[in-house]
């Protein structure tokens, strides 16, 4: 005898109909909802390996195949091997900003970082003067770069510091204007844009700083109180572009486009001494290296490092030279065979290359959790 009535049939076929109906109602949301994730933007940018030059070669400028590193009144030696400079590119903007689905992809691929767009774009800092910053760091990274390298050799130079522009509403835009000259901060002389930063870290933000200006061949004493820096690594800032202008002996002339920011400064201080000495300054291994450069060879953290050591290895690149203040990132994430040092001044690294060149032992040099 059967359990179930005819009416009671029809009623379980007719929620099983309205179950099927709900599932797959709800995959479609599903599917539907992961679509419209996949195509909506994010509110990150994207850091992958960019282009990797070597400092010792030639690029393409105004349709023109000329040296990178350009020495034309003063003996130069061969060269062998490279020296290059690594590149990050960074996929969105503020106004463009990559889908989930590129961001979900950049995730679970080692050689790309995902970043949260303001840590790139700072608030209330538009594309345009983002852009002009970055221009004036490259600028600066040449300049202090050539006078690194002069210091290296034992070369004598003049410098000065001038006020490019400054940032609209910045603590420096009532009391200095473009063109006046930065002399001292607090009593302290300032000669480079690394001594100025310096100075301004050290004063803080709790209180005026006094700027010394040099304004139409006179000084004057301006008080201005740092702010913190928008972005990750906040730092007191006066809010203004700085150049810095030498005096340099020796007519040094880098020759790149389309790159911006002071990270390649170490390498390019590294190319011009490899050309003004004798003998190969790598012996003629493939090196790259990245990190800034101040005029007294200190060098600097850099952002990227992970994607830099990657553009390193895809170019076959054997020994890579990395600021000693990114270990923190360079640890655990070294991709291949990378032979990594981290270095804190331009002598160092010289001191790694000079020993990659003899062929003898490197134990001596840090690593980071190599």
């Amino acid at each position: 005898m059967s359990l179930f009535t005819d009416d009671d049939a029809r009623v379980e076929q007719t929620v099983r109909r309205g179950g099927r109906r709900v599932g797959l109602l709800m995959m479609a949301v599903t599917v539907f909802g992961m679509l419209g994730l996949a195509i909506l933007p994010s509110p990150y940018v994207i850091e992958r390996p960019g282009p990797v030059i070597d400092t010792l070669g030639s690029v393409t400028v105004d349709g023109v195949d000329v040296p990178l590193i350009e020495i034309p009144d003063e003996p130069t030696y061969p060269t062998e091997g490279s020296l290059s400079l690594l590149t990050v590119n960074v996929l969105g903007n503020p106004e463009s900003s990559p889908s989930w689905f590129e961001v979900m992809r950049a995730w679970v691929t080692p050689s790309q970082s995902v970043v949260p767009v303001d840590q790139v774009f700072p608030p209330g800092v538009s594309t345009e003067q983002r852009r002009e910053q970055s221009r004036v760091d490259m600028e600066n990274s040449q300049q202090e770069a050539i006078a690194a390298a002069l210091r290296a050799i034992g070369e004598p130079y003049e410098s000065r510091l001038v006020v490019v522009d400054l940032l609209e509403g910045s603590p420096a835009a009532e009391v200095v204007e473009p063109d006046d000259e930065i002399v001292a901060v607090n009593g302290v002389s300032v000669r480079d844009v690394t001594a100025l930063r310096a100075e301004i870290a050290r004063n803080g933000v709790g209180g005026a700083a006094e700027v010394t200006i040099r304004r139409d061949g006179a000084e004057q004493s301006v008080s201005i109180t740092p702010v913190l820096s928008e972005g990750t690594d906040r730092v007191p800032v006066i809010g203004v572009l700085i150049a810095g202008q030498y005096e340099f002996p020796i007519d040094v002339r880098i020759q790149l486009e389309n790159v911006g920011g002071p990270s390649a400064g170490m390498i390019f201080a590294l190319g011009i001494i490899d050309k003004l000495t004798p003998g190969s300054l790598s012996g003629g291994a493939e090196v790259a290296g990245t990190g800034t450069i101040a005029a007294d060879g200190s060098v600097g953290r850099i952002g990227g490092v992970v994607q830099k050591m990657h553009g390193a290895v895809g170019v076959g690149a054997d020994v890579f030279l990395a600021p000693l203040a990114n270990c923190g990132e360079i640890s655990g994430n070294i991709p291949g065979e990378l032979d990594v040092y981290p270095v804190a001044t331009l002598n160092e690294a010289i001191a790694v290359l000079q020993a990659v060149e003899s062929g003898s032992s490197t134990d001596d040099f840090a690593r980071c959790g190599q």
